[in-house]
């Protein structure tokens, strides 16, 4: 079974609020949609808007006319007594798409015309395209409505139009308020009644219903469908391309032509000339779509790939990844790693696991690109006996005052406790445990001579931060990196690791 797709990503998909394409970024999308996605057909303005879409729509006309696909251009026309069919025809296209009346009340309130009228109308516009060279689709605008409150309209319609020169009947569920039941039984009884016709379904998803009405559509016997990239549109907006090709393919059997591995591509590309941000957790195209979290998850793919389903990442140009957070199990850290080509022993993994888990506690999500700094933080430091750590701490920043950090430190089952201001939460943290070492220790205190701040890739306010920071006790230089979601945290580890080097090395030469 073929389906037909139009898309209307640069007519109906530009009705989004806050969305207007540029003419180059209209001619791009008109070359991804119909080189790289091999879409038959799209949809690339509504005729008289403004010198501007005139002047980009004969652009991309005579692009398509220079490219062989002219006819793959489809322009919205109005019944306008020919201002529509001769703007269409002076910017170089071939194909006009009507807008009728699809239902009685918009017939009647709207235009102010009698059906008999509106008939006549469309009968005398679509006959003045056809002379000046157009093909012609018809759409029945509300058709969804028409049939819901006046189907004997619909079909004295379609009685009168039938036999015209009109090769497409578009039929939008303009408001979006049908469900797949109603769906399957309004455009079962069309392709029942007119078998001879070709019928598109138009869906909206003011229900988030657009994707399975049209499926209802196309196993109703409708032989095209309309959708946009990314789901664009007024309101909810319009079915989304990715999704019902998709579906189409795997629920149906249907064959559309359409490249799935450059869905996603095209899809991102759209939603940066739109400003429209794709949700992560969006079908096919959403970042996370591809993502398992839960261990369990990642164990089961190892295993016979229990947790596979036919939307593998690799058809539409992407590959799956394994969340790291505080849900991982070792199988998901086992993954990242294969991808970074890092080895690592079970007893390793585990540790770095518990790691993962614990920085997870304190953020949403630990990325691939923290991977390799948390390695490095838990196997550099793993073999260096703990001798201290930080019972607590607590630091205070106010405006107009000092920092001062209260901190008790345990050193050998022994509970030292100070407090100190400084010039920064971390510099009033060294300055409690440099009174510590100094005052009630006795020890001298290593000095900072360099302290330097790194952040894995992306860039986001969550990001893991990786702080290394070079002391130097006693001429030797020593050097500890921390890592944390928080920058003073991170400080206060790399720190903690520099003191249990100083205490080990006390230990081993007796100091």
């Amino acid at each position: 079974m073929r389906v037909e797709i139009m898309d209307t990503t640069l007519r109906d998909g530009e009705q989004t609020s806050g969305v207007s394409f540029s003419t180059s970024e209209k001619m791009a999308i008109t070359r991804l949609l119909l080189h790289e996605l091999h879409v038959p057909r799209i949809e690339v303005a509504s005729a008289r808007v403004s010198d501007g879409e005139r002047s980009t729509v004969s652009r991309i006309c005579a692009w398509a006319g220079r490219t062989g696909c002219l006819e793959s251009i489809e322009i919205l026309g109005f019944l306008d007594n020919g201002r529509s069919v001769s703007w269409v025809r002076e910017v170089g296209a071939k194909v006009i798409n009507l807008l009728a009346k699809g239902s009685e009340k918009h017939c009647r309130l709207q235009l102010r015309q009698s059906p008999a009228e509106h008939f006549a109308a469309i009968a005398e516009e679509t006959e003045r395209a056809v002379r000046e060279g157009l093909e012609v689709n018809l759409y029945l605008e509300d058709w969804s409505n028409g049939m819901k409150h006046s189907a004997d309209y619909v079909y004295a319609l379609m009685d009168t139009v039938k036999d015209l020169p009109i090769k497409r009947f578009l039929l939008p569920d303009t408001l979006g308020i049908l469900d797949p039941f109603d769906t399957l039984g309004y455009i079962g009884e069309m392709v029942r009644r007119y078998q001879a016709l070709h019928f598109d379904f138009h869906a909206h998803n003011d229900y988030d219903l657009a994707t399975a009405n049209t499926l209802a559509a196309v196993r109703a016997g409708a032989k095209g469908v309309h959708c946009t990239v990314n789901g664009l549109g007024e309101r909810a907006g319009n079915a989304t391309l990715s999704s019902s090709v998709t579906a189409l393919h795997d629920r149906l059997g249907a064959t559309t032509g359409i490249d799935e591995g450059k869905i996603n591509k095209v899809s991102h590309i759209v939603e940066s000339f739109s400003g429209i941000q794709v949700p992560p957790n969006k079908p096919i195209i959403g970042e996370s779509v591809f993502t398992q979290c839960a261990g369990v998850h990642a164990d089961g793919d190892n295993k016979n790939n229990l947790y596979y389903n036919d939307l593998l990442p690799e058809r539409f140009g992407r590959e799956r990844e394994y969340a790291l957070g505080k849900t991982s199990g070792r199988a998901n850290i086992r993954k990242n790693l294969e991808v970074l080509g890092i080895e690592l022993s079970e007893e390793d993994i585990l540790k770095v696991t518990e790691r993962v888990i614990q920085l997870g506690d304190k953020k949403e999500l630990v990325s691939q690109a923290d991977l390799p700094f948390i390695v490095a933080d838990v196997l550099k430091h793993s073999a260096i006996p703990s001798r201290i750590r930080v019972a607590n701490y607590a630091l205070s920043l106010s405006h107009g005052m000092r920092p001062t950090a209260s901190v008790k430190l345990i050193i050998d089952d022994n509970e030292y406790q100070d407090s100190a201001a400084g010039d920064g939460q971390f510099d009033a943290f060294m300055r409690a445990v440099r009174n510590i070492y100094t005052k009630k220790l006795g020890r001298a205190f290593p000095t900072l001579s360099n302290y330097s701040v790194s952040i894995p890739p992306g860039g986001r306010t969550d990001a893991l931060v990786q702080t290394t920071v070079t002391w130097n006790y006693e001429g030797s230089a020593i050097k500890t990196r921390g890592l944390d979601a928080d920058q003073t945290e991170a400080a206060i580890r790399a720190t903690v690791k520099m003191l249990n080097i100083i205490e080990n090395k006390q230990e081993r030469y007796g100091l």
